[in-house]
């Protein structure tokens, strides 16, 4: 069974798409957050302070506190730093994954104007929800924060993403499904 390049064409086309609109997107972003620096960038401020208002609204009286010297913000709990939040905590980085996705697989259709707001919609209130985990984990599991930072809740985000797609693909992007 002999493949040819043009059998894989739509393939590369997508990867090629997929690569270019992450890379661009994500050296925007770096300037973004390098334009803060020392101080912590506007997005990761905002998501821990929503984080904190839940908190808060759940009987969890916390606060934020930004470090001086480094771009990080703290959630404070009992005039405790429990949870440091980094740029990387914000979920940016994980929505320019969904995005790009979005982007390259397909055309644009009047489908995607709805769904990426949607899946943004999504995929932030799933980072709160890490967020929050990842508060109370520091409060009763501390020696499980590595693993459930790291590993645990990182795959729920990216579970999260990966679902989002498939319902993309399955639903809207106009891709006709072939039958085996």
């Amino acid at each position: 069974m002999s493949m040819s390049l043009h059998e894989f064409k739509p393939t590369i086309f997508f990867l090629l798409k997929f690569v270019g609109i992450y890379v661009v997107v994500n050296l925007l972003y770096g300037a973004y957050v390098s334009s803060y620096r020392p101080q912590v960038d506007g997005a990761t401020r905002e998501a821990t302070r929503q984080t904190s208002g839940i908190l808060n609204v759940c009987g969890w009286p916390t606060q934020i506190h930004d470090e001086t010297k480094s771009p990080i913000t703290n959630i404070v709990f009992e005039d405790r730093n429990i949870l440091a939040v980094y740029e990387g905590c914000n979920g940016i980085n994980v929505a320019i994954i969904f995005l790009a996705f979005l982007f390259a697989f397909g055309p644009i259709s009047r489908p995607l104007w709805w769904f990426a707001p949607l899946g943004l919609a999504i995929l932030h209130v799933a980072n709160l929800g890490r967020l929050i985990l990842l508060f109370w984990v520091a409060i009763y599991m501390p020696n499980a924060m590595y693993f459930t930072h790291k590993y645990l809740f990182t795959a729920f985000l990216y579970v999260v993403v990966f679902v989002l797609w498939i319902w993309w693909v399955r639903k809207y992007s106009g891709v006709k499904r072939q039958k085996a």
